[in-house]
């Protein structure tokens, strides 16, 4: 994991606020750093701990990288940071959602992490969502990551309120997670298409960590998805039948509609509108166990 990289020299204006940067970030590793036990992250206190919190060797160990870089870090040094660090250093602090997010401002990086919450999830959306029902229906973005959804759609395909946020996305879904992939009736034909709009779509986001880091669990995770990465195929979003087997009310047909809430490569509302009457029945069905499920926080 590359940790130091060489800075260029900068105006004088940039480097002031470049300044001052480094500083809360320092200032803020040390408060995070000092206000965690050792328990917390599952090392012995010892009897000779004089330091407060973790030490900074433990930091270091903790997130995989080198004890004097995280010191400099720490001292504001003029380095810079790769987005897989700055996630490592998130998990060994324990930061909360905000937190990671002030750690990531700071340090003037994206973070790769699918957000679990999104500016255009307002409640008016949300409450589209709901009354769409018992129509399936969720927003997601253009990397695939499900930003919302409403509950018939949360049984649809899996039980998406049991899969950590950060897997929330179809891509991730169709490739990995067997409750999803067997959910889909034409299921090889679903990858292929998806990752030629992955790959069309990609093309005008190819600096962005998140979408490489994406695009590298995909690669790693899945050899079908690597398959179908190297045809090199692309395609556009278009509304297509599709089939699903669901564990609760068996085959479904629906015609998949994309809504775009603002330019085409941002979020939109994705439906699933029942094809003929006995897909309609069983999505009513599927609707009413929904409901009786203990209700998901929002």
């Amino acid at each position: 994991m590359a940790e130091v990289t060489a800075t260029a020299p900068a105006s004088s204006g940039a480097t002031g606020a470049a300044e001052v940067r480094r500083h809360e970030l320092a200032a803020f590793l040390r408060h995070r750093r000092e206000h965690i036990s050792p328990e917390q992250v599952g090392l012995p206190r010892g009897r000779r701990r004089r330091t407060p919190g973790l030490r900074r060797e433990e930091v270091a160990h903790l997130s995989a990288v080198g004890v004097t870089w995280y010191t400099w870090l720490e001292q504001a040094r003029d380095i810079q940071v790769s987005v897989q660090v700055l996630d490592a250093l998130a998990r060994t602090l324990l930061l909360d959602p905000n937190e990671r997010a002030h750690l990531f401002q700071l340090a003037g990086a994206v973070d790769p992490t699918p957000a679990t919450t999104c500016p255009s999830i307002t409640p008016a959306i949300q409450r589209v969502l709901e009354q769409l029902e018992p129509i399936p229906a969720c927003v997601q973005n253009s990397r695939y990551d499900i930003l919302a959804y409403n509950r018939t759609y949360g049984l649809l395909l899996c039980d998406l309120d049991a899969v950590p946020a950060e897997d929330r996305n179809c891509l991730i879904l169709s490739y990995t997670h067997e409750p999803w992939r067997s959910s889909i009736v034409h299921l090889d034909q679903t990858q292929r298409l998806m990752a030629a709009r992955f790959r069309a779509t990609m093309a005008g986001h190819l600096g962005e960590p998140a979408w490489k880091m994406l695009l590298q669990r995909l690669r790693t995770e899945s050899p079908e998805f690597r398959e179908a990465w190297d045809r090199h195929e692309v395609g556009a979003h278009r509304g297509k039948r599709k089939e699903f087997l669901n564990r609760y009310v068996g085959r479904v047909a629906v015609d998949h509609t994309d809504m775009w809430l603002g330019p085409e490569a941002g979020p939109r509302i994705v439906t699933y509108v029942p094809a003929d009457e006995e897909s309609e029945e069983r999505l009513e069905r599927l609707h009413a166990i929904a409901l009786e499920r203990t209700p998901r926080s929002a």
